[in-house]
């Protein structure tokens, strides 16, 4: 993309950063926690983790590795934890083994959790005891040889920890049975580890930080090789954009989508501990009053989540009493930002809802709004320094800046390829840097990126292509709907015709009124056909609305239907 929209940045958000800035991720994390040594870096369940005591904890982390575990250099470490204060020490003191950091969602199936442990090659795995019981039923069948194990209150001071660990897996039941005899606890490898010698290794830019996993909601989950080179540029893109109404040593973000996930684990986690920030760790978002409370006990300034949180968020009372005097910077990720929850988010709080948009392919960040954004206009943004992008057609012919097509990528976050799969890399990634998205975007006047849709979630109906996007934005305005998902129901006639899925914040909302609704800001074709009121709506763990998993619904109806 030529740099035609220069005017559009902020005068202090720079045109290109440098990727080199640092040589790894150890190497910036060990500048930070110098810099910033008895600083807060991380709060959770009201425990406060410094700089100091992190470098502390995830260096003996490093030596326990190193000597007790007897990993080299590039052995693959999995996590598998929620957000709590083990996970930043497991990661670093990963890093600063010179290992590859796989991140697991804690709540895989042990179908999933095989095939990832065995795809990636993990040698150990660092869990949390309420998930072990999953991997109990698979880990004879990988090649992990050795598992960490921690408890949910590990971190805190004994006596809380003990009480904690007691509640949750006596009192709420929160940790099945599950039998790992050679497992060993993080506590007692953290114990050896301060004993031990920590070698740092050499660490080339080009080497790989992480393995993040994706594309299991499209197929067969794949790694995108993250490289320490791709991290700190994302970091750096990210500081570009959003550092000018960040301080140094003095931000508090809240970090309730899971560090597992690439948007927290580079936004969160790795951007605010470059700027000696506090990270305040949700464990369990999903609890909304338990997240309310939490937050009315400190000062925050920054808060990122996905659309589905800010709209729980927005629905619960105590929210809107909290103080929001100190809060700078508010992102969306993860999935479309609606207008209606944007605008709430705004009147509430005064500070506009910025969407970003990425891809685990990127580290994630591709673009954001830019920090002085006036009004919500349903982009996503700019692209982030040092990034160019393109559209192009299905033949992958650029289109120019008034086309609608794909978008491409081309930048210093984009991944090396999919672990071990060279033809996958090759479907998505072009010899000469341009990594295709996936996602249908546009150009508007001012240089503003604006999603389309995804090529998948296309409804093409009487030959017009109909955007699930803008279906959902045109619903979610009605003041009686808490949540939508927008899908394509075959018809014979048509080829496919729209149904949307609703969740009703008002039970008096009836499917004649959100239809009149629709016909006021919707074409005909792309007026929905079919409402379906349902309790909740399908979900990843970080809160994206899996329009598939309601198309796989239909599709079981209609076979039973058929039968």
């Amino acid at each position: 993309m030529e740099k035609v929209w220069l005017d559009r940045y902020p005068s202090d958000v720079p045109a290109e950063i440098n990727p080199d800035m640092y040589s790894s991720l150890v190497d910036m994390f060990e500048k930070s926690v110098q810099k910033y040594a008895d600083q807060t870096a991380f709060i959770n369940m009201g425990q406060v983790m410094t700089f100091r005591k992190l470098e502390e904890r995830s260096r003996a982390f490093a030596a326990y590795l190193q000597n007790s575990l007897k990993l080299k250099k590039g052995d693959r470490v999995a996590v598998m934890m929620p957000n709590l204060l083990q996970y930043p020490i497991a990661i670093f003191g990963i890093l600063r083994a010179g290992c590859i950091v796989v991140n697991v969602n804690p709540l895989y199936t042990p179908r999933e959790l095989e095939h990832q442990l065995n795809d990636s090659g993990a040698k150990a795995i660092v869990i949390v005891s309420n998930f072990a019981h999953t991997l109990e039923k698979v880990v004879k069948n990988t090649g992990v040889q050795h598992v960490v194990l921690t408890s949910l209150g590990d971190q805190l001071p004994r006596a809380k920890g003990t009480l904690v660990n007691f509640v949750v897996k006596y009192i709420k039941k929160m940790v099945p049975k599950y039998h790992l005899p050679d497992a060993t606890s993080m506590r007692l490898a953290l114990r050896k580890g301060r004993r031990m010698q920590y070698v740092k290794p050499f660490i080339n830019p080009e080497d790989t930080a992480f393995l993040q996993y994706t594309g299991g909601t499209t197929g067969l989950a794949k790694g995108a090789e993250l490289t320490h080179r791709n991290m700190v540029a994302n970091v750096m893109q990210a500081k570009g954009m959003y550092g000018p109404v960040l301080a140094e040593g003095r931000e508090m973000i809240v970090t309730a989508l899971p560090l597992y996930h690439v948007f927290a684990l580079t936004v969160n986690c790795l951007l605010i501990l470059e700027l000696g920030g506090q990270n305040l760790l949700i464990t369990n978002p999903r609890d909304i009053p338990g997240f309310v409370k939490e937050l009315q006990k400190y000062p925050f300034t920054a808060l990122t989540g996905v659309n589905t949180l800010f709209n729980a968020l927005l629905n619960n009372e105590d929210f809107h009493e909290l103080d929001f005097s100190n809060l700078r910077l508010t992102v969306g990720g993860g999935m479309a930002v609606q207008r209606a929850v944007a605008e709430r988010w705004f009147k509430l709080t005064g500070k506009h809802l910025m969407e970003g948009y990425g891809l685990t392919e990127c580290s994630p960040l591709v673009a954001a709004y830019p920090y002085d954004t006036v009004e919500y206009n349903g982009s996503i943004g700019l692209p982030v320094p040092s990034t160019e992008v393109r559209i192009v057609d299905d033949e992958g012919k650029p289109l120019g800046k008034d086309g609608i097509g794909e978008l491409q990528v081309r930048g210093p976050q984009v991944m090396q390829g999919y672990w071990q799969r060279p033809e996958a890399t090759s479907e998505v990634l072009t010899e000469d840097g341009w990594l295709s998205t996936g996602d249908i975007v546009k150009f508007d006047e001012h240089g503003f990126l604006h999603i389309v849709d995804r090529k998948k979630d296309m409804i093409l109906v009487s030959g017009f292509n109909v955007y699930p996007n803008e279906i959902e934005d045109v619903v979610a305005m009605h003041n009686k709907v808490l949540e939508v998902a927008a899908i394509g129901e075959p018809h014979e006639v048509s080829g496919e015709v729209v149904k949307v899925c609703v969740v009703k914040k008002d039970q008096s909302l009836t499917k004649d009124e959100l239809l009149a609704h629709c016909r006021k800001h919707l074409t005909g074709y792309k007026v929905p056909k079919l409402v379906e009121f349902r309790e909740d709506l399908p979900k990843t763990n970080v809160g994206k609305i899996l329009r598939r998993a309601l198309r796989e619904e239909n599709k079981a109806d209609e076979e039973t239907a058929n039968a």
